[in-house]
C-alpha cells in the first residue's frame, strides 16, 4: 500500500537545526514499491535527478518523513584485497545504527558541500570528514542503494562509491569506536552485526570479486 503524504508541523528546534539535501521519493522512483538493493545502471540518471530536484530540509523532519530521501554518499575503502570496516559508537548520531558494523564511509550532504556538481567531490569531502588517511585515492561508482525494509532505509538513499587507496594508513575519527582493514571473508564473519546497507554492499563486492 502506498503511503499517503501528510503535512508535518516543524518544532522551533527543528527549524533551526542542520539542513540536509533531500529529494522527493516520487521523483526518484517511478514504481511503487521501489526496487531493493544496488543498481549500477541508474547512477548517472539519479545524479541528474538529484541536481534538478534537490531541496534542503531540517534533519529532524527528514529523518521521519518517508516521502523524501536523504542523499548519502556511501564510500567503501579498499586497499589491495582488504576493506575498511568500522563499528559505530553506542552514542552514534543515528541511534538506529548504534554499535553496528559499517563498510560505508559517508554522511549527509549540506548546502556548502555542493558548490559544484561532481558527486566525487562530495564523496571526497565525506571521506576526509569521517576518517584520517594518508595516500592517494581513486573513485569509482558502484551504483545506487535503496532499502525500504527498515525505518532508516526508508528515508535514505545511498550513492555507493568504491574508493581504492595506495596506502593502509587509514583510521577512524570520532563518530566510530573502531576501524580495521579486513578481507571479504573476514567481513562475512561480521555480516550479522552489520548495518543493512553494508550487508547489501558486501554481497555485491563478493559477486564482483
Amino acid at each position: 500500500m502506498p503511503i499517503k503524504e501528510t503535512q508535518k508541523t516543524l518544532s522551533p528546534s527543528s527549524l533551526h537545526s542542520e539542513e540536509i539535501l533531500v529529494v522527493q521519493r516520487k521523483k526518484l522512483f517511478k514504481n511503487v514499491p521501489a526496487w531493493h538493493g544496488i543498481k549500477a545502471d541508474v547512477f548517472d540518471t539519479f545524479i541528474d535527478t538529484i541536481h534538478s530536484s534537490a531541496i534542503f530540509m531540517p534533519r529532524p523532519h527528514a529523518e521521519t518523513n518517508p516521502f523524501y530521501k536523504q542523499i548519502i554518499p556511501y564510500l567503501i575503502f579498499r586497499f589491495q584485497d582488504k576493506y575498511f570496516v568500522m563499528q559505530r559508537k553506542k552514542t552514534a548520531s543515528e541511534q538506529r545504527l548504534a554499535n553496528k558494523y559499517s563498510m560505508g564511509i559517508g554522511g549527509h550532504v549540506r548546502q556548502e558541500d555542493i558548490q559544484n556538481k561532481n558527486i566525487f567531490d562530495w564523496a571526497k569531502r565525506e571521506f576526509e570528514e569521517e576518517v584520517n588517511y594518508t595516500g592517494s585515492l581513486q573513485f569509482e561508482n558502484l551504483g545506487v542503494l535503496n532499502d525500504d525494509s527498515s525505518e532508516v532505509g526508508k528515508v535514505h538513499l545511498g550513492m555507493v562509491i568504491l574508493v581504492t587507496g595506495d596506502s593502509d594508513n587509514i583510521s577512524i575519527k570520532d563518530e566510530h569506536k573502531s576501524g580495521q582493514l579486513l578481507t571479504l571473508k573476514e567481513c562475512q564473519n561480521l555480516f550479522d552485526t552489520m548495518e543493512t546497507w553494508s550487508q547489501i554492499s558486501l554481497k555485491l563486492l563478493q559477486e564482483l570479486s
